[in-house]
């Protein structure tokens, strides 16, 4: 699965977890993505889409 938002391209950003002694190391954090079959103009189809994007209504999922 890719790591990025189909409809609103968020992806991984990147950052440093700190310590309490201020020692740093990279990390990452990931969008919550979830697979969903969408409505399209061509019908149904699957794509890969953050959790804002499914909440706000910019997606309109797919009713059998």
């Amino acid at each position: 699965m890719a790591r990025k938002c189909d409809i609103c391209g968020k992806g991984p950003q990147s950052g440093h977890n700190v310590s309490h002694a201020m020692n740093k190391t990279k990390r990452v954090w990931l969008p919550n993505l979830q697979r969903v079959r969408v409505d399209s103009s061509q019908g149904a189809r699957r794509m890969t889409v953050c959790t804002q994007c499914i909440k706000s209504g910019r997606v309109q999922k797919h009713t059998v």
